[in-house]
């Protein structure tokens, strides 16, 4: 007798085509609830969860019961981040044909180590690789990795950058390590999110030997209060304050680094896509002359999770920093993805990335963003005409909002979340209490804005009334 793992591959896996014809009703019926239920999960929801806490089946289960219970359970427990108001933690959405394409590749369940593994794959990631040069005015030579997300692009983007830099000064990182290796500086400004201080943590280079440069108003790192660059420095400039949106002055950085054979890494999780727009050149201005970058595809490009990118000018430093070898290691002539990330087996991120890249095009893209944008502006105009501060200007898709008090403005926060209209996160911004919007998702709408603005106005009432 079969097992509920087993099918008889003599002929077609028919088990296998309706669980997956499960999946896609209950798919459906998700999708089709997404504007009647709560954007986080009411409380009924979140207890319902308890029922995933049991014991270790000893006995195995009908795949069909097992999905039935993820969806009947599973389902109200997520939050509808693939909705249009969703405005949290600038998590992104999911384009369909992205999700599409995503099924697709699960369903091929493609290992991309190396090429010979997934010719598939690998050429995709040859053509992602080129389409991103292309669409973000980058040199055409420019080497990609496909990564988890921002976090490990910027540890893969810092690692080549530190051991080029060590390189230089006659060190080889893979042979000696980091033992009596010359100290690098390092220099970050104000704003740098926690990922990047994770990432030099991570790479040995910690606060010690870090220097943090003052920011604006806006969060900008000043360059006139860089300090002398001395030789063999590494600068890690931002693209898209995490709070407010704002760009690093990441040419003017270049300039003074690259005088001192130091290397600029720009941390552009969410605001890297900027390069793609006309309309937003001048924030961008230099960007292209950076030595690596990181980037996420799920926030801002609305690819399905994950899909995190990192970018590296030197081909050749990015792929020293990942070298490794094995007696069963199976090389070709073509693209090799697992030379350019930490990771040897990962899955097959550029099948998604390729898809929405093909569907959308460089118009598309464009498009997508300058929507996302529009979108925050609006945002950020309903709110102030009704009384709420905006603290910082709108130059991309995040909006930083508060009441009249610290206290109301983390009460209102409370009231929205709990309403359950839409969703946001809070932050503290100059001393502040904010609440932090994030403009993200292509599902969005003018409609979702008004209603969300509405939910905030009916937010605040319930705060001062709760005084």
């Amino acid at each position: 007798s079969t097992t509920p793992f087993q099918f008889e591959m003599s002929e077609p896996p028919d088990e296998q085509i309706e669980l997956l014809r499960d999946a896609l009703r209950y798919a459906e019926h998700y999708l089709g609830t997404l504007d009647q239920r709560n954007v986080y999960p009411n409380s009924e929801a979140l207890d319902a969860l308890d029922e995933f806490d049991e014991p270790l089946p000893i006995e195995p289960s009908q795949p069909s019961d097992t999905l039935a219970m993820l969806h009947r359970v599973g389902g109200p427990g997520t939050v509808a981040q693939v909705g249009g108001r969703y405005f949290g933690f600038v998590n992104g959405g999911a384009l369909p044909v992205g999700t599409a394409a995503r099924v697709l590749a699960d369903v091929w369940d493609q290992n991309t180590a190396h090429f010979v593994m997934s010719p598939l794959a690998a050429r995709l990631e040859a053509v992602c690789e080129r389409w991103m040069a292309q669409l973000l005015g980058f040199p055409q030579e420019t080497a990609a990795g496909f990564v988890t997300g921002t976090t490990l692009a910027n540890v893969s983007g810092l690692a080549a950058g530190r051991n080029e830099i060590l390189r230089r000064k006659g060190w080889d990182v893979s042979e000696s390590g980091l033992y009596g290796a010359p100290p690098i500086p390092v220099i970050v400004g104000q704003g740098a999110h926690a990922a990047v201080r994770k990432s030099l943590a991570l790479l040995g280079m910690g606060d010690t030997h870090t220097q943090v440069i003052p920011v604006d108003d806006q969060g900008r790192m000043i360059a006139s209060k860089i300090p002398k660059i001395e030789e063999g420095t590494l600068v890690v400039a931002q693209a898209g304050n995490v709070n407010s949106g704002a760009f690093d002055p990441v040419g003017e950085i270049c300039d003074r680094v690259h005088a001192n054979s130091g290397w600029v890494h720009v941390d552009g999780a969410f605001g890297l896509w900027a390069a793609a727009l006309p309309s937003l050149e001048e924030h961008v201005k230099g960007i292209d002359r950076a030595d690596s970058w990181a980037v996420d595809a799920h926030k801002t490009l609305n690819v399905p999770y994950d899909c995190g990118i990192v970018l590296c000018r030197d081909r050749a430093a990015l792929e020293r920093a990942f070298r490794a070898s094995a007696e069963y290691f199976q090389w070709s002539n073509e693209r090799e993805p697992m030379r350019y990330t930490p990771s040897m087996s990962k899955r097959a991120r550029s099948i998604e990335l390729w898809a929405v890249l093909k569907t959308l095009g460089r118009e598309g893209v464009v498009t997508l963003i300058e929507q996302l944008c529009s979108h925050a502006q609006n945002f950020a105009s309903q709110l102030h005409e009704r009384g709420f501060a905006i603290h910082n200007d709108i130059v991309f898709n995040q909006v930083l909002v508060s009441c009249d008090s610290d206290k109301e403005t983390q009460r209102t926060l409370a009231a929205i979340q709990d309403m359950g209209d839409c969703w946001c996160g809070a932050s503290t911004w100059h001393g502040r209490s904010v609440i932090r919007v994030s403009v993200c998702s292509w599902a969005t709408t003018s409609e979702d804005i008004d209603r969300s603005v509405q939910s905030f106005c009916a937010a605040r009432k319930i705060a001062r009334t709760s005084n």
